[in-house]
């Protein structure tokens, strides 16, 4: 099972890139991620459908799909953990976490997906998101190896 990320959006550049790339020095020694940036669908009324087709043209039958998205469930991030621990058990090939753009998924994406998470009640940027769930992910997983790096 691998486990990647997709941004829909524009490429990030200057504290988004350090921040990203902090994070996935950090992963990658306990959760190899691959993360793969989608173009952003525009500003027209067809841009979430533009960004829906990009997107189910590189899902592939059995992959395990989940959205970052305002409208899904939050988690403390030790129950994060273990929600993401039966993830990766439950995925039989590619779990796959997908940030949408500014203006969030079409409802094709959201009827294909497995489950939605919200990083908080709080909106962000869609850049910024990708740097909290990152440092989210890795601290899960250090939560999930018994490493000090999570304080209760």
């Amino acid at each position: 099972m691998t486990t990647e990320i997709w941004f829909t959006g524009k490429h990030w550049d200057g504290f988004i890139r350090e921040g990203v790339t902090f994070y996935l020095k950090r992963l990658h020694p306990i959760l190899p991620v691959k993360i793969e940036i989608l173009k952003e669908g525009g500003t027209s009324s067809d841009a979430l459908e533009r960004e829906a087709a990009q997107i189910l043209k590189k899902l592939q039958p059995g992959d395990l799909v989940i959205l970052l998205d305002e409208r899904g469930e939050e988690f403390t991030s030790r129950k994060f953990a273990h929600w993401f621990d039966q993830l990766r058990i439950k995925a039989p090939r590619r779990l796959i976490f997908i940030l949408g753009g500014a203006y969030g998924f079409s409802d094709q994406i959201r009827s294909r997906a497995e489950g939605m998470l919200s990083l908080s009640k709080m909106t962000f940027n869609h850049q910024l998101a990708r740097i909290v769930f990152l440092e989210q992910l890795y601290r899960g997983m250090t939560i999930l190896q018994g490493h000090p790096y999570h304080h209760d």
